[in-house]
């Protein structure tokens, strides 16, 4: 039988795994059961009542969060020669065109978030099979086609985070760090939540919103009672 650690007693002792709590004694239970010495991340886990097998029932979006996810997301702006000002005055990490995109083919994707104008997403197709599975392909439904690159550079350094419900009904996005205040938790846990909600497709019938869970990188899921949360 498995040892279990100090620290974790310590978690168990002040983590009831069968009680829904309300979000804010949610994330302050979320704090208590954090030991990693690291800033660790705040993950929200939405399971839905959909079936994401049709696309009638797909959830996916995008939601600025109110105070960022504390982490510096590194930008690459893959835009022709008249938008590299642009880009670099936004705050683009990298900026450019060909030689990324040859990098990229080499196996190079030490970035976070990938933005391009919608006629060079002809150049950027070929790397699909790179960029796809990392979740890095730019995508017009995400903001990370566009014209307008310094904005979508900005909000995307400002906390805007996409995402998709998977398989298997469930949304999962990192929110926030263990060090921000627990408002600020608070506020973008709900900010998500709000947008999730906005996003009900008309073909999901039943519950829409089964269960919330919050937790830290290595911490265990805190329920979060569904009917507390105001939105």
């Amino acid at each position: 039988m498995a040892k279990i650690s100090k620290k974790r007693k310590e978690a168990l002792a002040k983590h009831d795994l069968s009680k829904l709590y309300a979000l804010a004694d949610a994330v302050q239970v979320m704090k208590d059961i954090t030991y990693t010495k690291f800033d660790a991340s705040v993950d929200i886990d939405v399971r839905l009542g959909v079936d994401p097998r049709k696309a009638n029932q797909m959830v996916r979006g995008i939601v600025t969060l109110p105070h960022g996810t504390g982490k510096v997301k590194r930008v690459l702006a893959l835009v022709s020669p008249e938008k590299e000002d642009e880009a670099k005055a936004a705050g683009a990490d990298y900026v450019g065109l060909d030689e990324y995109i040859q990098k990229i083919k080499e196996g190079w994707t030490d970035v976070d978030v990938i933005i391009t104008m919608p006629n060079i997403m002809s150049k950027i197709g070929a790397l699909g099979k790179i960029l796809g599975p990392r979740g890095l392909m730019p995508n017009p439904k995400t903001g990370t086609v566009t014209m307008d690159i310094a904005k979508a550079v900005e909000e995307v350094k400002a906390g805007k985070i996409d995402f998709k419900v998977d398989k298997h009904g469930i949304i999962h996005a990192a929110i926030a760090k263990v060090s921000f205040t627990n408002d600020k938790i608070i506020d973008n846990a709900k900010e998500i939540l709000q947008s999730i909600i906005k996003l009900k497709p008309t073909a999901a019938k039943g519950t829409y919103i089964k269960s919330i869970y919050l937790s830290s990188t290595m911490s265990s899921g805190v329920q979060v009672d569904v009917k507390s949360v105001t939105l």
